[in-house]
C-alpha cells in the first residue's frame, strides 16, 4: 500500500483546493449601549452601524479567500461571560454551521480564550475572533523580512494570551530534566516558555532590521528630499493614489489590507522639486494592540514625515468613523493633526453622485485654507494636479523667492538650478542670457548664494517697497 504524495493521482494533485467555508458573525451592543460605551472613550468615537461593521468583517474574511456562506448580525443587550452571545443564538448559529458544513466561524469581536473554546464546542468548528483574523491577513500580506518578523511577533503575543488551562493537552506534565526529579513542568508552562524564547529572538532580529532601516533613512536624509506619507483607513485608495502620483505598480485592489509593507518612491512636484512619497499599511477599527506595537517601527516613516496626507474614502457610509479611527491611531503614535503638517485627501469622488460631490466641494471650500481638504479620484486622476500643487505650496512655505540672471558663461550651471530649486519662471534673452524666478529652501540658500552671488531675494525687495512711505503731495 502506498501513502503520501505518491498515492494521489496526477489529476487530483493538480486540482485546486476548494475554498474554506466560513460563517461571519457580528455580535454588537445595541445602539444605546454602543453610544454609552463610546461616550466613555478617552477620545471622541463615532458609532458605526451594525451593517457597516459586519460588512467590513466579511470583507476581511474575503481578503484571505474564505468562502462566506452566511453573514449573521447579533444585537446584544449584554455580553455573556461564557460565550459572548446568548445561548439561544448560539444554537441558531450551530444549526447554520451544520447545514452549510462550515469549517470556520469568524466572530467580529475580541473573544476571551474560554469564550473561544466554548463556541468551538458548540459549533463543532474552528472559531477565530477579529484579532486572529487580522493577524492571519497580516501574515499573508507581509513580504519584507521586517514585516514578517513583526507579524510573527504579534501572533506569538496573541498565542501567549491564549495559553490558559482551558485546553486539556496543556494539563499534561513532563518529567524533570537533570538530577532534580519531581513532576517537572506542565505543558502550558513549556509552551509559554518556548513562545517567550521565540519572542526574545524575534525582538533581537527586529532590532538589527531596525538599525539597518535607520541607516537607510539617514542616507535618504543626506539626499535633501522631504518625506510625504500617505495614511488612511484600509481600502481608502492609498495605494491607487500612490501609483497615480508615482507611476508605480504597487498592488492596489478593492480589498482590505491589499498592501502591508511600506513603499517609498520619488515624485516630482509641478515646479521641479522632488519629494519622497511613502505608502504605509492601512489602519482599521479595533486594531489589536499588539499589532500597533509591532508595527510602530514601520510607522516611523509617518512619525518622521514632513507632511502627512490622510486619504479618506468619502464614498463610504462610515467615512467619519473611519477618519476618527485613523486619527486615534495617529494620536497614539504622538502625531497631532493640528501640527500644521496634516492634510486630508477626500478620495473616490468618482463613486458618488453629482449632487453629493458638489456638496463636498462646497463643504471643503468653507474650511480655512490651512485645513482645506483636496478632493480627488485616484482612479480617474480628477483633482490630482491640484493635490500636487497643494503639496508643493505647503512644502514651500519657508522657501525664499529669488531672481537670478545667467549669461552664456554660466549655462553649465542650469542643471544645478533645476535639481535644487523650484523654477517659477524662465525667460530667454536675445543675447543668450537666461533669467530665472525661482524658489529655494532655507537649507540650500547659502549654497545658491555661494554659486551665484548675483542672485537677489525678491521677497525682501517687495517688503521694502511696501514699507517705503508714500511721497507727500506738493503744497499748493
Amino acid at each position: 500500500m502506498t501513502f503520501g504524495a505518491d498515492a494521489v493521482s496526477p489529476e487530483h494533485r493538480n486540482k485546486p483546493r476548494a475554498p474554506t467555508k466560513a460563517l461571519v458573525v457580528g455580535p454588537y451592543l445595541n445602539e444605546r449601549l454602543a453610544r454609552h460605551e463610546a461616550s466613555k472613550a478617552p477620545r471622541p468615537m463615532a458609532v458605526r452601524t451594525p451593517e457597516a461593521r459586519v460588512d467590513e468583517a466579511a470583507g476581511l474574511a474575503r481578503a484571505i479567500d474564505l468562502d462566506i456562506v452566511a453573514v449573521e448580525t447579533v444585537m446584544l443587550s449584554q455580553i455573556k461571560p461564557a460565550t459572548y452571545i446568548g445561548g439561544g443564538k448560539v444554537e441558531e448559529l450551530a444549526a447554520i454551521v451544520k447545514e452549510h458544513d462550515v469549517e470556520i466561524v469568524i466572530v467580529d469581536c475580541s473573544l476571551s480564550p474560554v469564550q473561544q473554546r466554548n463556541l468551538e464546542k458548540a459549533f463543532a468548528a474552528k472559531v477565530i475572533d477579529r484579532t486572529g483574523l487580522i493577524l492571519e491577513i497580516f501574515g499573508r500580506r507581509a513580504r519584507t523580512r521586517e514585516g514578517a518578523l513583526q507579524v510573527e511577533l504579534a501572533h506569538l503575543a496573541y498565542q501567549k494570551s491564549r495559553l490558559v488551562r482551558s485546553w486539556t493537552h496543556l494539563e499534561r506534565q513532563r518529567g524533570g530534566f537533570g538530577f532534580l526529579g519531581g513532576p517537572g513542568e506542565t505543558q502550558i508552562e513549556t509552551d509559554r516558555r518556548l513562545i517567550q524564547e521565540r519572542i526574545i529572538r524575534i525582538e533581537r532580529d527586529l532590532e538589527g532590521v531596525k538599525k539597518t532601516r535607520g541607516l537607510h533613512r539617514a542616507k535618504r536624509q543626506d539626499v535633501p528630499y522631504p518625506v510625504v506619507a500617505l495614511v488612511g483607513y484600509t481600502n481608502a485608495g492609498k495605494s491607487t493614489l500612490f501609483n497615480r502620483l508615482t507611476r508605480a505598480d504597487v498592488l492596489a485592489k478593492d480589498m482590505l489590507f491589499a498592501t502591508l509593507d511600506p513603499t517609498l518612491r520619488a515624485v516630482a512636484l509641478p515646479h521641479g522639486e522632488k519629494i519622497m512619497l511613502s505608502d504605509t499599511v492601512g489602519f482599521i477599527s479595533d486594531l489589536p494592540t499588539m499589532l500597533v506595537t509591532a508595527f510602530r517601527a514601520t510607522l516611523e516613516e509617518v512619525i518622521e514625515a514632513d507632511l502627512i496626507l490622510h486619504v479618506r474614502d468619502v464614498a463610504h457610509e462610515d467615512t467619519e468613523a473611519q477618519s476618527a479611527d485613523v486619527e486615534n491611531v495617529l494620536h497614539d503614535l504622538g502625531i497631532d493633526r493640528n501640527g500644521g503638517h496634516f492634510v486630508e485627501v477626500w478620495n473616490k469622488i468618482d463613486l458618488i453622485d453629482e449632487a453629493r460631490a458638489q456638496a463636498l466641494i462646497t463643504m471643503a471650500s468653507r474650511r480655512p485654507a490651512d485645513e482645506r481638504p483636496f478632493i480627488v479620484s485616484a482612479v480617474t486622476g480628477q483633482g490630482v494636479d491640484a493635490l500636487l500643487a497643494g503639496i508643493e505650496e505647503r512644502m514651500s512655505r519657508d522657501h525664499v523667492r529669488m531672481a537670478l540672471s545667467l549669461d552664456l558663461s554660466h549655462h553649465h550651471e542650469i542643471g544645478w538650478i533645476y535639481d535644487h530649486t523650484q523654477i517659477i519662471e524662465r525667460t530667454n534673452g536675445k543675447d543668450g542670457a537666461v533669467d530665472f524666478i525661482l524658489r529655494i529652501g532655507p537649507d540650500k540658500l547659502d549654497r545658491l548664494l555661494r554659486r551665484f552671488p548675483q542672485a537677489r531675494r525678491i521677497d525682501q525687495e517687495r517688503a521694502a517697497r511696501k514699507r517705503r512711505p508714500s511721497p507727500r503731495p506738493l503744497a499748493s
